[in-house]
């Protein structure tokens, strides 16, 4: 485990505490973003996911593995996590207002990117970084995450957005201003999700399938998958569809 305070590693951790969703080191608050990196399977394989989390993920993430190893047939893959301190402002591409509760969302999104690019990405062994195939995903808000990155960036061959937060304020019309620079592009939603009351949540439906309509008339290989239930449901599962279905895609 590696764990980055503003893009630098900390070395020592043993002085590092979590009480209450704050992070301390040597007892003293710290207020700036910081990220933990987990790399699962193997480093050097060909195949390398990248995927933003929270501490629910991480409990779920060996579930998720054995799900993309099952739907791959046993690929070989190197599956990095990138922990985010703060959900709704690390992963968040503008300020928006709370959808549930009272936490807003921030504007993290273009801080923890740069964090990929040159933290995750960058140190990479250049004669395996040239053959490989590098894949962005996640869950929720990740998935919304790794669909604004490949509208940032070409760096990543393909992203996973299982159940991604599609409804956030104003990414439907900035995606349609910024096309995706990426090859592929995996979407599924719970079939319920669009089942809601709240007036936001409850355009997620014809969001997303407009937003396929546009990437496929864009020239990009893009799939909408409807799973069962709601956007609680097997979301280690749906994440590892998400990129066995990229993974899967390199074999056609």
């Amino acid at each position: 485990m590696k764990v980055y305070l503003n893009g630098n590693q900390i070395v020592d951790c043993k002085w590092l505490t979590m009480n209450h969703g704050m992070l301390y080191l040597r007892g003293k608050e710290i207020n700036d973003m910081a990220y933990t990196t987990n790399t699962y399977g193997n480093p050097e394989a060909d195949i390398l996911l990248i995927q933003t989390a929270d501490d629910h993920d991480m409990e779920l993430i060996e579930k998720e593995i054995s799900y993309i190893r099952e739907y791959t047939g046993g690929r070989d893959f190197c599956l990095i996590t990138v922990k985010v301190d703060d959900w709704n402002k690390d992963l968040s591409p503008w300020p928006a207002s709370a959808v549930f509760g009272n936490e807003d969302f921030g504007e993290g999104a273009p801080e923890t990117l740069d964090f990929l690019l040159k933290k995750v990405l960058l140190p990479c062994d250049p004669d395996t970084a040239r053959r490989r195939r590098i894949y962005l995903g996640g869950y929720s808000l990740a998935g919304l995450f790794a669909l604004w990155a490949g509208c940032r960036t070409d760096a990543f061959d393909g992203i996973a957005a299982a159940s991604p937060s599609i409804w956030f304020p104003g990414f439907a019309e900035y995606m349609r201003n910024n096309v995706p620079q990426t090859k592929a592009v995996y979407l599924s939603l719970g079939d319920r999700e669009e089942k809601t009351r709240h007036p936001l949540m409850s355009q997620v439906g014809n969001v997303i399938r407009s937003s396929y309509e546009f990437l496929k008339d864009n020239g990009i290989d893009c799939v909408l998958e409807w799973n069962k239930g709601n956007h609680f449901k097997n979301p280690d599962m749906r994440t590892a569809k998400a990129f066995a279905w990229l993974m899967n895609r390199d074999q056609d």
